[in-house]
């Protein structure tokens, strides 16, 4: 049985009613102890550190916003359409919530993307954190499923096309896909069907596994404790401690990194406020303006492309043609023979490697282009999974690299953009050539990692971070 806590009889009444509480359901003010008022971070934290928190507002407020717009949303064919215009025409501020909720999707990814490139500036994945970045990379995943499935709901132009595109691409796959592309419709063309399936996914079950995949990657998080800038371990064996075992180098995160976020929130809900209300479709990248026009599955839009966000995978999905295949079969036998000649390893796993290369230069010879097209866009998200076993250098955080690695990552970024630019703009022979360049560079960053990020002399890593005040 609980032991009650006893509180002075003259007591605040406020003390007093938090004491009732606490007796009544320790195990939720142990996790505030927990997760807040006695969890050290590391009291070297700058602006590159706010994006998590600003992601959890986000989700906080699509979960919100969707309630209310499902609340005069109709999810059907005939209906779907006219409902939004309802929304934003004849419900009282439903132009707003529809804004927050398009706009939000934006910011979403927004964030998302800066706290990855984040954990990839300060080696975030390293030891001990990988499942901390797996949970990360799954919460993008399922992020990435909900927004292409929310994108169908308006049922405008770009909706629609945009869903017969992507859901078509399952039917590349050898054997399967044709019955998975069906399965997926739940018709043969996308239709009511496909909108009542995407509507259930996109309002339940993805919502909770991306609820669940939250918590498993702050739960994750605050027991191994957060990285730094300085990518020193505050909590590690030989980290300084003071008489209570808490770290030297950490401050509670309840009240200073909160009152930190904080301004972090503000900046943000500026920005966000922003735009909604002087440009919510933002040049047509966050709603298209071929979306404000109903479906119509007998009028093809001119050009097809997806959301702002999905257009660097999209971008690599165009790159893989016939004569593109022939390049990545010249990658593929680089990299076995690399393997082969350089590795050292048991002859028997040498001829593992080379044969697995010749099924692998069979198949692609075999399989059309577009079901390649398919794997390297699916294959870009689900690299990001084996990061923290790529990065080989013997320190974690960019700061303390040899300074070549700052323009490695500048590129990566660049050629990032590139890809995203290229992705909303039409096929075009240059546009072509410039996705193909970018999506060798990208899956070089990535596969060539631990080659390249052990050149260099790192520079030496102070036993403690570097820290003033401010």
């Amino acid at each position: 049985m609980a032991v009650f806590k006893e509180i002075s009889p003259n007591a605040s009444a406020g003390a007093k009613l938090t004491n009732w509480f606490e007796n009544r359901f320790p195990t939720a003010f142990d996790a505030y102890r927990v997760h807040m008022s006695e969890y050290y971070a590391p009291k070297n934290f700058n602006f590159w550190y706010i994006f998590g928190s600003l992601a959890l507002l986000v989700l906080v407020l699509q979960i919100v916003t969707g309630i209310f717009l499902t609340m005069h949303y109709k999810p059907d064919a005939a209906l779907a359409f006219g409902s939004v215009e309802y929304i934003m025409r004849d419900v009282p501020w439903g132009w707003l919530i529809r804004y927050m909720h398009s706009t939000g999707a934006s910011a979403f990814f927004i964030v998302v993307y800066l706290h990855m490139f984040r954990g990839l500036l300060y080696g975030s994945y390293r030891k001990p954190r990988e499942l901390v970045w797996i949970f990360g990379c799954a919460i993008f995943l399922a992020l990435m499923a909900e927004a292409f499935m929310g994108y169908l709901l308006p049922w405008g132009q770009m909706s629609y096309w945009g869903a017969q595109v992507i859901v078509n691409l399952f039917s590349a796959i050898p054997f399967i896909g044709p019955d998975l592309a069906l399965l997926i419709r739940g018709d043969y063309v996308v239709g009511d069907a496909t909108l009542n399936r995407f509507f259930s996914f996109h309002v339940i079950a993805v919502p909770l596994v991306l609820l669940g995949l939250v918590v498993a990657h702050l739960l994750a998080l605050h027991d191994v404790g957060s990285n730094n800038p300085d990518g020193i371990e505050i909590k590690g064996p030989n980290a300084p401690r003071d008489d209570k075992g808490h770290p030297l180098d950490g401050i509670p995160f309840h009240p200073y990194y909160t009152v930190h976020d904080i301004l972090g929130v503000c900046l943000f809900l500026m920005a966000f406020t922003a735009v909604i209300f002087f440009a919510p479709e933002a040049g047509g990248y966050f709603l298209e303006y071929n979306n404000f026009i109903p479906a119509d599955p007998l009028k093809t839009p001119l050009h097809i492309a997806p959301v702002w966000y999905f257009t660097p995978y999209y971008s690599m999905l165009r790159a893989i043609t016939s004569e593109m295949v022939y390049v990545l079969i010249a990658c593929v036998v680089l990299g076995a023979g690399f393997g082969v000649i350089k590795g050292r390893m048991p002859v028997i796993f040498k001829g593992i490697i080379a044969a697995t290369a010749a099924v692998g230069i069979l198949l692609m010879l075999n399989i059309d282009a577009k079901f390649w097209g398919v794997v390297i866009m699916g294959g870009a998200v689900v690299i990001l999974f084996f990061l923290p076993w790529l990065d080989c250098s013997p320190v974690k955080s960019i700061r303390y690299r040899p300074s070549w690695h700052k323009y490695v990552y500048g590129v990566f970024v660049i050629n990032f953009f590139m890809l995203a630019y290229l992705g909303v703009q039409p096929v075009s022979p240059l546009g072509e050539r410039l996705s193909q360049i970018g999506t060798l560079f990208y899956f070089g960053f990535f596969l060539l990692m631990p080659w390249w990020s052990r050149l260099g002399e790192p520079k030496p890593v102070p036993d403690r971070v570097t820290f003033a005040a401010h």
